[in-house]
């Protein structure tokens, strides 16, 4: 894969956390098997986000999950996440950047989450915004395209099975890869 920095390098990097550090998607198939008795094979989720890929009846019970007061506090941390990150720490300079605006509630789940689960974080490097582009950073990992498209810097797609069909940035598979690219 190569890497992106050279090594002693520092850069800024921004983090998403939502399907990024977060498991957002396994929090909606568990609820969703929860309420209806029904698991989404991966085939099926495939380009499409979670609410989509469900029976149509059920996408209004479904969008409503993440207004929930406790789904942001219960996810589960996506694996490599803690320990890549803390090294991207150490060596540059990180910020977690959520879209957090969307799920007003969430902000307070959201942050104590991080606290909980990434506790070397300081508070002054997380960011609770709606447009991404806004974000001052080097690169941006993400799993939505659309906060890639108008952000300044590169972006980088973290892969998750609504953005499989995504070719127009560059593409990590998991914190592995992330590492590769950034860390001496």
């Amino acid at each position: 894969m190569g890497r992106l920095v050279k090594a002693g390098e520092r850069v800024r990097i921004a983090v998403d956390m939502d399907e990024v550090i977060a498991d957002s998607h396994g929090r909606h198939v568990e609820l969703y098997r929860r309420d209806f008795g029904v698991h989404l094979a991966e085939e099926q989720l495939l380009g499409r986000r979670f609410s989509e890929a469900v029976h149509e009846d059920h996408r209004s019970a479904v969008k409503q999950y993440a207004h929930e007061l406790d789904f942001f506090s219960s996810l589960s941390v996506i694996p490599g996440s803690q320990d890549v990150l803390e090294r991207l720490y150490e060596q540059h300079d990180v910020f977690i950047a959520s879209a957090a605006m969307e799920f007003p509630t969430s902000f307070v789940p959201k942050y104590e989450w991080l606290r909980e689960f990434f506790p070397f974080l300081s508070w002054e490097n997380v960011v609770f915004c709606g447009d991404k582009s806004i974000i001052a950073a080097d690169y941006l990992i993400d799993d939505i395209p659309k906060n890639l498209e108008r952000f300044g810097g590169e972006g980088i797609l973290f892969s998750a099975p609504h953005n499989r069909k995504e070719t127009r940035f560059r593409r990590v598979q998991g914190w592995a890869e992330i590492a590769e690219l950034f860390l001496d």
